[in-house]
């Protein structure tokens, strides 16, 4: 399965405009007083994070982070995905942060904060930002003051997926870990020091069935990285490979 820029897309251009930007980089644009332009925060290999100024949710910052390939939805993704989605939430934490008050460099990990929202709207999208075929995280600091009654159907319980709840669903359907959902203390959880924690799968004997994913096949799972040093285009699992060897 391939997931090719795909023309006229408003997420494609912005990718496409920011890949002149040093990889694994903030960006620090210039833009005139009032700009409404997005406003590029980060890239590297995986996903392009800017700013809304055009229509933002919230007064505080609302941030759009950006898969780099042109995946249709989050139910492209498996468990192999993992990474990704940790990594977004990483991301999304400490570009909020920053928006609150400058990080210095080298700093401990952020913790979690009951103000940053961070997740996918799914059945709806919002009507200001219509993109629904190119997956993309909103990252917002409550309270949504700016959102209106009709936006907020879609960043509500009938669409929102708290990106939390959906690491969690995943690693429930893919390990024997049953890992608490939306609770405040389900973060500090000690799975949650493990990226990549229910992003590979095999059977009892050893027989490794992992199912392709977004990230690059040559990433070392073994030693543990952190994150996924880039997205490739998925290929289609043929059937004897989705089935895993039986053996007595």
């Amino acid at each position: 399965m391939s997931f090719a820029p795909k023309p006229g897309c408003p997420m494609c251009g912005i990718v496409a405009t920011s890949t002149h930007a040093p990889s694994n980089s903030p960006r620090s644009p210039s833009f005139p007083v009032g700009s409404t332009q997005p406003e590029l925060l980060w890239r590297d290999d995986n996903f392009t994070a800017y700013r809304e100024k055009a229509h933002p949710v919230s007064s505080k910052g609302h941030i759009i982070i950006a898969f780099n390939l042109h995946v249709p939805s989050i139910y492209t993704l498996s468990s192999t995905d993992l990474p990704l989605l940790v990594n977004i939430r990483t991301l999304a934490t400490r570009l909020l942060s920053s928006l609150l008050a400058p990080i210095p460099s080298g700093s401990a990990p952020l913790r979690p904060n009951a103000q940053f929202q961070i997740g996918f709207t799914t059945l709806l999208t919002d009507s200001k930002i219509p993109v629904s075929d190119h997956l993309h995280a909103h990252a917002y600091i409550a309270p949504a003051d700016l959102m209106g009654w009709w936006r907020s159907k879609a960043y509500g319980p009938l669409s929102w997926y708290a990106i939390d709840d959906l690491i969690a669903e995943i690693r429930e359907s893919a390990t024997n870990n049953r890992i608490k959902s939306g609770y405040e203390n389900r973060p500090p959880a000690p799975i949650d020091m493990v990226p990549n924690a229910g992003a590979r799968s095999g059977t009892a004997d050893g027989v490794e069935t992992t199912e392709p994913g977004l990230a690059n096949a040559d990433a070392d799972l073994e030693n543990g990285l952190r994150t996924p040093s880039a997205l490739s285009p998925r290929t289609a699992l043929s059937p004897q490979n989705m089935i895993p060897t039986i053996r007595v």
